[in-house]
């Protein structure tokens, strides 16, 4: 959980709301494609027209992967979803994350961070040894995020909607 604090900066105060994570109920789905839809809309034009509609998501395949993942979300102090994740199990021992996003307006501030670090705390309390996850080259905030927080390229790269999909991978 993230806590409330404040900076000075200058001659003014900025407080910045305290953040705390959940796991995500259906009651979350339209803030979770609101978030979906405002994190990656910066990079509509860079993604294939199916490429993007599976990242963003519709009601219907959000309803799908909460049915088949765990889905985390970062909850501003006033109940607003600033931020999402999702994780599942794909053997015994691996785990896979996908649909990672955050609210222009709060990146920055430590939300991918924690939710990363719930979502790879789930996979472990399932016994997951190795954790997986695909990304595409315009993601490149997203990409250093990752290698700095354990996360190397696999080699493995895959057909997405005519775009190359990069693995990663943790050992944890």
């Amino acid at each position: 959980m993230l806590q409330s604090f404040f900076i000075l900066n200058s001659s003014f105060l900025i407080a910045l709301t305290a953040i705390h994570l959940r796991r995500a109920i259906p009651d979350d789905a339209t803030a979770i494609l609101a978030c979906l839809a405002a994190a990656f809309e910066p990079y509509r034009t860079q993604y294939a027209p199916d490429a993007f509609a599976d990242t963003v998501l519709n009601p219907d395949t959000l309803r799908d992967r909460m049915a088949s993942m765990s889905l985390f979300v970062a909850v501003e102090g006033g109940g607003k979803v600033v931020g999402t994740i999702g994780c599942q199990e794909v053997s015994a021992t691996e785990g896979h994350l996908r649909g990672m996003a955050v609210l222009p307006n709060h990146q920055g501030q430590g939300v991918a961070a924690q939710l990363l670090k719930a979502a790879e705390a789930e996979l472990h309390s399932r016994n997951c040894k190795r954790i997986t996850l695909d990304t595409t080259e315009p993601l490149q905030r997203a990409i250093r995020f990752y290698e700095n927080n354990g996360y190397f390229r696999s080699g493995q790269i895959s057909d997405f909607f005519g775009m190359p999909l990069i693995e990663y991978v943790k050992e944890l």
